[in-house]
């Protein structure tokens, strides 16, 4: 009799431990199962991103391997605004930098409706106070028609913008034949260097930086430029084009490594709360969003029309109704198929800073959420025949558009994206901006 009761409290511990262990929650064993089941390597692992040291894992391209030294250089050149020597006016010289527009604590966004890089003053709190200097007229200034994309990621973007027109692989092959017709920039594409490291030669003369050997020395950067590319021959080594290596490889490293689904990813079964658990079932099975954002950072190469407004209807300045930008991936290629398709950007960090969209349409995460849920496009100058198969629609209920909301802005947080922001630059400078009202507000003078 004594052996039976011994059993019967063995078993109900067990039975006990096995209910309260996360790992045999239903909701844990669910979402692993519709992972799994959507997964390109019919496995969650799939979507663990790499750690950003970790750089035989991390997507680059063969023209730029990852280094150390390459990372460390990128890591300040992104926030410098000493090379900021091109500005339209004396009151913009020196003032801004890459993060004026991609501002880490916002998810690498402009926390505004539109990213201002030379033209622009202020700071504010976190990126929302920036605003046209009134001196700058409106054509001057270093802004573009649609919203600046996330930085978050990028190493497994292979053809960047929002048209996808970077990159000489990927959806770029056999559209030779427009790389530097609608933006004469893409003609770099020809030279097959890589996405970032194509884009970013060119946005560093867009943008108005100045890289030479000049500034390099007078700023403290040329121990920097020789640790990082010491095979480059001294004429060429102190560059536009090793710059954009050093922040291209920068880049590459910003994986949201930390965040609760990344970490739950990997075993930690309690790292997301039940609700962002539920608003992940939802992303992967019922709302349907892992049919576009299906790669392992939540994102994809793929182009779709969503009928959301344009930047100029929301208070963009330097665009119109008839900027290129509006028409998406169509006004790279030219092909009538295309017009109004959108790259599927990447999702984490997206609670960090609106608004929302390439013209920047929706203030909130959750009028986002609300939007794909009601499935009706808002832009009338998009024909019904481009808007995506997948834009219906959702008929989620308000506590599912609720879960779907928590997983989308606290489950894909990565809490600690300060960890790739430099304590000081060699200039000495205030980043990432450095005009005085921007010093003061930032606090750093």
């Amino acid at each position: 009799m004594r052996k039976i009761y011994v059993f019967s409290i063995i078993v109900a511990s067990v039975l006990f431990a096995c209910k309260h262990d996360p790992l045999w929650a239903p909701l844990n064993i669910e979402l692993h199962q519709a992972i799994t089941n959507i997964s390109q390597n019919g496995s969650p692992s799939y979507f663990i991103l790499p750690e950003s040291t970790d750089f035989g894992r991390i997507p680059q391209s063969p023209a730029n391997p990852l280094t150390a030294e390459k990372v460390a250089l990128g890591k300040l050149l992104f926030y410098e605004s000493a090379f900021a020597v091109e500005a339209k006016h004396t009151s913009g010289m020196a003032t801004f930098s890459c993060s004026s527009c991609h501002i880490p604590a916002a998810g690498f966004r402009p926390n505004r409706v539109q990213g201002i890089a030379d033209g622009a003053y202020g700071f504010g709190t976190n990126g929302e106070g920036r605003n046209k200097r009134l001196e700058y007229a409106e054509q001057d200034i270093d802004a573009q028609g649609a919203r600046p994309l996330s930085m978050l990621n990028v190493a497994y973007v292979t053809n960047s913008m929002w048209n996808g027109s970077f990159g000489a692989g990927g959806v770029n092959a056999g559209t030779e034949s427009r790389w530097g017709v609608a933006d004469p920039g893409t003609a770099i594409n020809h030279e097959d260097l890589g996405s970032l490291e194509g884009q970013n030669i060119e946005g560093l003369k867009v943008h108005r930086l100045l890289i030479n050997r000049e500034l390099v020395e007078f700023y403290g950067y040329k121990a920097y430029f020789d640790a990082a590319f010491p095979d480059v021959p001294e004429a060429e080594r102190y560059t536009r084009k090793t710059a954009s290596f050093a922040i291209s490889a920068y880049l590459r490293t910003l994986l949201c490594t930390e965040a609760p689904f990344q970490r739950w990813l990997k075993g930690e079964d309690d790292a997301m709360t039940d609700e962002e658990k539920r608003g992940a079932l939802l992303f992967f099975g019922k709302a349907g969003c892992y049919r576009c954002h299906n790669e392992p950072n939540l994102g994809s190469i793929t182009f779709h029309a969503l009928g959301v407004q344009d930047l100029f209807e929301n208070g963009g300045l330097k665009t119109s109704a008839s900027d290129l930008r509006n028409l998406g991936r169509g006004g790279f290629t030219g092909n009538p198929d295309d017009m109004f398709r959108f790259r599927v950007p990447q999702l984490y960090n997206l609670g960090d800073g609106g608004p929302y969209f390439h013209g920047s349409s929706k203030n909130t995460l959750r009028e986002v959420v609300e939007y794909f849920n009601d499935g009706i496009p808002e832009n009338p100058r998009v024909p019904k025949s481009q808007i995506s198969p997948f834009f219906h629609p959702l008929n989620l209920s308000i506590s599912e558009q609720s879960d779907l909301e928590a997983f989308l802005r606290n489950g894909l947080r990565d809490p600690n994206i300060q960890r790739y922001v430099p304590d000081h630059l060699p200039s000495g400078f205030c980043f990432p901006n450095n005009d005085q009202q921007s010093r003061r507000e930032i606090g750093c003078e």
